[in-house]
């Protein structure tokens, strides 16, 4: 089952939105809940490719509910709601503390030299089992998502847009209120540099690099980058981003797009519902 995209332009779920928040805002809890649970797991999905770790990124998807719920009475209906809505994510993203990875991925230097000094370690029965294929996928979406932390924000932000969800550069520039120029040079900085070190390092780019996330599952697990006994990223996958957006991407003829199809394949996580945290704040006097 595909989920409605609220980052694609679609003006009847709008509609939809519009007709919710008008009945929150006179005093519908059901509709608050309503909205909570339509946009929740974007928002999530948005945030754990911006902040890395899901426990921060299930925090910042609260404050931006809490920040979403106690702002209604300032939509004014100028834009949709849709682009209401997503600007308050985008800024709140942008501007949130940094996060636990980020605070120790920096650059694309620093971390391709911590790729190299990571030893390479045979597994036990290299995918022979399902437990040896969980701890490989573990290590190609913690690396993977560690090389988003490269970008700086603004380009991550924009590569998650742009790249990873497909959007235009219309709709782009629309959320975070850029011109489309301004946000066309900003997302083909964040490819460039990106497919300059994914071409350079990584075996699932280029299959000349001797970076192969099955030889680093171990290394990162002695490191303390995976953790068997808690994996972050492989548990309770809804489906792949290219199944839950809406956009049809075409065959793969670029390196560019080798690079963004990689991040498609991410999963898209089940968000943590958050609508009875929502509701106890909503009904609290102040």
């Amino acid at each position: 089952m595909r989920m409605n995209n609220p980052l694609a332009d679609n003006a009847p779920a709008d509609h939809e939105d519009q007709a919710l928040v008008m009945r929150a805002r006179s005093g519908d809890r059901q509709a608050v809940e309503d909205l909570i649970e339509r946009h929740q797991g974007w928002i999530y999905n948005i945030a754990v490719r911006m902040l890395y770790h899901p426990q921060d990124a299930e925090d910042a998807t609260q404050e931006i509910l809490v920040k979403v719920v106690t702002r209604l009475s300032s939509f004014e209906g100028r834009s949709s709601f849709r682009t209401w809505l997503y600007r308050v994510v985008f800024n709140h993203l942008l501007n949130v503390k940094r996060g636990r990875e980020e605070l120790k991925i920096t650059t694309f230097s620093a971390y391709g030299d911590a790729l190299d000094s990571t030893p390479d370690l045979e597994l036990p029965d290299p995918g022979a089992s399902p437990e040896t294929n969980l701890l490989v996928t573990e290590a190609m979406l913690a690396c993977t998502s560690g090389m988003l932390l490269c970008l700086d924000r603004e380009q991550r932000l924009t590569y998650i847009l742009g790249a990873i969800f497909g959007v235009s550069d219309a709709v782009g520039a629309d959320l975070l209120e850029i011109t489309t120029d301004n946000f066309r040079q900003r997302l083909t900085r964040a490819r460039r540099d990106l497919r300059s070190f994914m071409d350079d390092k990584c075996g699932l780019v280029n299959k000349s690099n001797p970076c192969r996330c099955a030889k680093k599952t171990r290394g990162f697990i002695q490191e303390g980058h995976v953790d068997p006994d808690n994996l972050l990223f492989s548990r309770g996958r809804m489906s792949e981003v290219r199944e839950a957006a809406p956009k049809v991407f075409e065959t793969i003829k670029t390196l560019d797009d080798k690079c963004a199809e990689i991040y498609r394949r991410h999963p898209f996580y089940n968000p943590p519902d958050l609508r009875q945290v929502l509701r106890r704040l909503t009904q609290r006097p102040s």
